[in-house]
């Protein structure tokens, strides 16, 4: 697994995509979802595509700097919205360009099945929590 200082070069980086905000508390919700991920899959990080640190284009730049010309961004939006549609685009255009790097994005986490599991296993633990 990656840590920081690590010089050593990889291929490939996952990067988990959030919209970001100036509200650190939000933040730290998306850091605590993509925390499984960030301890189990090599080369992964969290980004942000505004408003908040580390951003999509600080990400990039350090894979870059250790190597890495591939990346996959995960966006962890339900949907695809504007924001996915043009804005991500554009950004990973400006990025490829700038880096010389291939960057793949993927659809958004909201349209995997699993998350509507998800949500219905929450749901479920709500409801027997509440059932006396």
């Amino acid at each position: 697994m990656d840590h920081p200082g690590d010089t050593m070069t990889t291929s490939h980086q996952i990067i988990l995509l959030a919209h970001g905000s100036s509200d650190r508390r939000w933040c730290e919700t998306f850091e605590r979802l993509a925390a499984p991920t960030l301890h189990s899959v090599e080369h992964s990080a969290i980004a942000y595509m505004e408003l908040a640190e580390p951003s999509l284009e600080t990400i990039v730049s350090q894979g870059k700097e250790t190597g890495t010309l591939n990346f996959t961004i995960v966006p962890l939006f339900l949907a695809a919205g504007r924001h996915l549609r043009k804005d991500v685009p554009a950004m990973i255009e400006e990025l490829e360009n700038q880096h010389g790097v291939s960057i793949k994005l993927a659809d958004p986490i909201g349209q995997n099945p699993q998350l509507g599991d998800a949500i219905r296993d929450v749901v479920m633990q709500e409801l027997a929590g509440t059932i006396a």
